[in-house]
């Protein structure tokens, strides 16, 4: 196992652990055996495990010969049934990443409780300092250490949210420990290992068909570029994001310029998006040990189908580690009509990474589930819609999520963060400047960055 807490990452851990409200569980490294689970350890430890519990902290479970720190942090006034926020990934930290959320959601009133997922920032290496072993690095075990947190932080249940792969993990933690689900919201979801289909469908349709209104004049500049090999999978990726984050009109505009082979500004969001959502940085994301659970439990590097924009090429570039799919955890399709709690289920409709398709399925799978369309929304609300998560959130607790698809239509045109909408503006504005630019500048300026 690599060595990776250094003296600089020492402060920098030393630094998150004294923030109010943060804590370590004891978990066991190793998985505990369904038979472990549920036999010898349930004689052991009695009442806890017959309520469908982890073992607490401190304890090792069977079969998990060493043990690890596993942090959490919970912020605001404390209440019967916290927001448990579970990010997605897997690769996003939790405590340093949504330091500014939790002041803002405390703010609301609201009281969150974020676990540091396995492999990650605080909860990334053994007693010795060592990184994780891969086969410390499951779903299974994830959804484990919510429910020991939970048990640890003296909650009963809590409503859970979760967005993208997050959803993933909520949903697990319904399947497992249903009596610690008190109500749950899922943003941006995800499914199963076929979700690869609803991305394909939905990415063709638009980018490839054009098959609504504002997507009709950008297929044929799409289908332009891939014939004149012009676009790879990593930049078909970067097009649906672009797509999700800043709407048809900027995408429209970054289409033009490749065309007229202006790649300054392509390449710079190209650099930008791999320093935010590849490259690790420590403490806020940090993909490299943990991406093998989306690969090998959830399909993230499916078997290419050989038709254009095929999101899953784009993935085995990204892989770093073993790329192939073994099987899922849990089978929601059978289990979500077992979930008996109030549940909303938020959907972008500019979602190309987990479309509305997927959402659609999932809100008719659970029973009395809300859905939440936001039509010009992209992936993860929570991130990019901040304002209306966070009203979505309030509207649940309230127990008036019935009434929020009504409100569809304005919490849609609630605004971004400050961070969010900068970005945006900041896209469009270079790419105005690029378009204006002789084209030698931007040629130029691209080897000068390349250099």
């Amino acid at each position: 196992m690599a060595m990776t807490m250094n003296a600089k990452r020492r402060r920098a851990h030393d630094k998150l652990a004294a923030l109010p409200g943060v804590r370590a569980v004891r978990r066991p490294i190793r998985p505990v055996s369904a038979r472990e689970r549920e036999g010898p350890q349930l004689a052991r430890e009695g009442p806890q495990l017959a309520r469908g519990l982890p073992p607490v902290a401190g304890q090792a479970a069977a079969g998990g010969d060493d043990e690890f720190d596993v942090f959490y942090v919970r912020t605001g006034r404390k209440s019967p049934h916290p927001l448990v926020i579970i990010p997605g990934g897997p690769g996003a930290a939790s405590i340093a990443l949504y330091r500014g959320f939790r002041r803002r959601a405390a703010a609301e009133g609201l009281d969150v409780i974020m676990v540091e997922h396995r492999g990650v920032g605080m909860s990334r290496h053994d007693d010795s300092g060592a990184d994780l072993p891969p086969d410390a690095l499951t779903i299974d075990q994830v959804v484990d250490d919510v429910a020991a947190v939970l048990e640890d932080a003296h909650v009963d249940n809590a409503v859970i949210y979760g967005t993208s792969y997050g959803t993933y993990i909520a949903a697990g933690v319904g399947v497992r420990y249903p009596a610690r689900v008190h109500g749950m919201i899922l943003d941006s979801p995800v499914l199963s290992a076929n979700d690869i289909d609803a991305a394909r469908d939905a990415t063709r349709r638009l980018l490839w068909d054009g098959g609504t209104a504002e997507t009709a004049d950008l297929a044929p500049k799409v289908r332009q570029l891939v014939d004149q090999d012009m676009l790879s999978p990593a930049a078909t990726q970067l097009a649906a994001a672009v797509y999700g984050l800043a709407g048809p009109r900027v995408l429209r505009r970054q289409l033009d310029l490749l065309l007229a082979r202006r790649r300054w500004l392509w390449s710079a969001m190209d650099r930008a998006a791999w320093f935010l959502f590849e490259r690790k940085a420590p403490y806020r994301h940090e993909p490299d040990l943990v991406s093998r659970i989306g690969y090998r439990e959830l399909n993230y590097g499916a078997v290419p189908d050989g038709k254009p924009l095929d999101p899953a090429v784009a993935f085995r570039e990204f892989a770093t580690d073993a790329t192939e799919f073994e099987a899922e955890p849990f089978d929601l399709v059978d289990q979500m009509p077992k979930f008996t709690w109030p549940t909303v289920v938020i959907s972008g409709g500019r979602d190309l990474i987990t479309p509305p398709a997927v959402a659609r399925r999932i809100a008719s799978l659970i029973p009395g589930a809300v859905l939440v369309n936001l039509a010009t929304a992209g992936h993860s609300v929570i991130d990019l819609r901040e304002h209306a998560a966070l009203a979505i959130v309030k509207a649940t607790y309230d127990g008036a999520s019935s009434g929020l698809p009504a409100r569809a239509n304005k919490l849609d045109s609630t605004p971004g963060g400050l961070g969010v909408r900068l970005l945006i503006w900041g896209i469009a504005a270079t790419a105005a400047v690029e378009q204006a630019l002789p084209a030698a500048v931007p040629r130029a300026v691209q080897r000068v960055t390349a250099s």
